[in-house]
């Protein structure tokens, strides 16, 4: 029997047909890039502190002298969330005592923000922090949003794949850009943070269906070659020229509502490609429509000026893809002995704390000395170079070892943060940014590497559960985040240590450049540096034989 790449040979690999499809589909994935990110602007948090009344019976200077002071980053500011109890300054007003000169300040009794905060409007006009007060005692609010909508994308990303195998993919990839521009436009109604939260979770789900099923869409409908880049330089570069879009708008609209409206505008432009991408025609056979996917065939080679087979599907020769039974596999085979268990087990770490260092950094940008919106440019568009090294090194060089060189860079840049004087910002950012370059580098290897390391029964679960793994660490990145409240250098020290950390597990996994895929369980390379039993008659001979393979890249 021939399979679909030989019976559609005749298209070729880079047509008209191949580009329309290629950029059409990179381009839809522009909207995630600057939604998934939005939070960044939505939720920022400017300087703020407690709100002395005007009708408050001070003088002068005790108005000037209402606030505490504190320490932060080797200067006094302002408290963010205390006061002087305003009672017992207005009495010392009245009796005419001046603060310091005859009232010890350290003495006097605080308060909380009992009658709201001042916000600085420097650098937004209005956020949803600002709108709703997530600050002080509700400033657990502004992380935990975040991390609900990264569960959303965890949702989003275990239930597209089977959503798309049931109702096609063309249907489910408009479906979830409507899901996503849709409740990203309800958003701008909220009337509380618990309204925008519950819209945000579904706004993620959206999100990571409309990039998983575009993805899946591409590499079915691409040949070999084109899919090679499609996969890499076409959905991840279009990611990050849309996260580079969001601080470019965000400058110019600095109020959260007319923000997000502005952010949405876009999805609504993604409509008319309804009329210019087909479904899967390999789907449309797996459902045994053939007919329809010899329509698109057609379409394909009038489009590249192709001539076409009397014949181009014959359904006898086809059936056998619906008789074919793959063997049933369970998530327990992941963990069927020793050797795939340390596997399995390393993998889920190496994509979760990867994961963690790659959300952490772009979450924690508006932290960063400088301009907040300059800041996030550079680290969108350091992923531009990271997507095009990361394809140029695993063509030529061993996966363990350039992830493992990339998770370094990034972990050592982050710890060398600590070192740098606060009066020398700029190369903390500079560091950072590299740190962002290598983790960013490391993050795009995962998926080949990992479905070279495991056998093809088990391959589609594996890359699924380590995904999910990933989605993990980005729900609990923004609490690395958090930790900047507490001190500036600790989200930087924790991030730059795990990385290293992850980045030493890593030289520990098998090999898997020019190494032939395996298609059993028994087949898989073991564990570097630990005994995990006497190796197979298999193994063995493959290791003194080893063919070269033809990956992703």
């Amino acid at each position: 029997m021939r399979d679909y790449e030989e019976v559609t040979a005749f298209l070729g690999e880079w047509g008209p047909f191949q580009r329309l499809i290629f950029f059409l589909l990179s381009a839809s994935i522009i909207p995630n890039g600057f939604n998934g990110m939005s939070i960044l602007f939505l939720a920022g948090t400017p300087e703020h502190h407690c709100r002395v009344p005007d009708t408050a019976n001070l003088s002068s200077a005790w108005r000037n002298h209402s606030i505490p002071l504190v320490r932060q980053d080797g200067r006094e500011v302002p408290h963010s969330c205390r006061r002087y109890r305003l009672a017992t300054i207005a009495n010392l007003s009245a009796l005419g005592l001046e603060p310091v000169l005859d009232v010890d300040l350290e003495r006097l009794e605080q308060e909380s923000c009992v009658d709201g905060w001042e916000f600085s409007r420097d650098i937004y006009q209005t956020t949803i922090v600002t709108e709703w007060n997530l600050v002080c005692e509700d400033d657990w609010k502004t992380p935990l949003t975040t991390s609900l909508f990264f569960v959303g994308v965890l949702i989003g990303s275990f239930v597209s794949g089977q959503l798309s195998d049931r109702f096609g993919r063309k249907n489910v990839l408009f479906a979830t850009m409507a899901v996503q521009t849709g409740f990203s436009f309800v958003q701008l109604f909220s009337i509380n943070w618990e309204m925008f939260t519950v819209l945000f979770i579904i706004v993620g789900m959206g999100q990571i269906s409309n990039y998983v099923v575009a993805f899946i869409l591409g590499t079915e409908i691409l040949g070999k070659s084109v899919r090679i880049i499609f996969s890499t330089l076409g959905v991840c570069t279009f990611f990050a020229i849309g996260y580079m879009v969001l601080p470019l708008f965000a400058y110019f609209i600095r109020d959260w509502r007319l923000l997000l409206l502005a952010l949405t505008m876009p999805g609504v432009l993604c409509v008319p490609l309804w009329w210019f991408i087909p479904e899967s025609p390999r789907w449309l056979i797996s459902q045994r429509r053939f007919r329809e996917a010899e329509d698109i065939i057609w379409k394909a080679a009038k489009m590249n000026k192709k001539s076409v087979p009397a014949v181009i599907f014959d359904p006898g020769e086809l059936q056998e893809l619906n008789a074919m039974k793959q063997q049933k596999v369970f998530i327990l085979d992941l963990f069927r002995t020793w050797n795939i268990t340390t596997i399995t087990i390393m993998s889920l770490l190496l994509w979760m704390l990867t994961s963690v260092g790659y959300f952490g950094l772009s979450l924690d940008v508006p932290n960063l000395h400088g301009d907040a919106y300059l800041n996030c440019f550079l680290s969108a568009l350091v992923e531009i170079p990271a997507y095009i090294i990361t394809w140029l090194l695993l063509r030529t060089f061993p996966r363990r070892y350039i992830i493992a060189g990339v998770l370094f860079l990034g972990g050592g840049m982050l710890l060398l943060i600590q070192l740098v004087p606060a009066e020398y910002y700029f190369l903390s950012i500079g560091l950072v940014m590299f740190g962002k370059f290598g983790i960013t580098s490391a993050f795009s290897m995962l998926y080949v590497f990992t479905a070279e390391l495991y056998p093809t029964p088990v391959r589609n679960m594996a890359v699924g559960i380590t995904s999910m793994a990933s989605r993990v660490g980005s729900i609990i990145a923004p609490y690395f985040v958090y930790l900047g409240a507490y001190d500036r250098l600790l989200p930087y020290i924790v991030m730059g240590s795990l990385t290293v950390l992850i980045g030493i597990v890593t030289l520990f996994f098998p090999e898997s450049f020019g190494m032939t895929l395996p298609e059993t369980l028994e087949q898989m390379q073991r564990v570097k540096g630990f005994r995990c039993g006497k190796k197979s008659r298999a193994s063995m001979d493959r290791e003194e034989n080893p063919k070269v393979l033809i990956t992703a890249f």
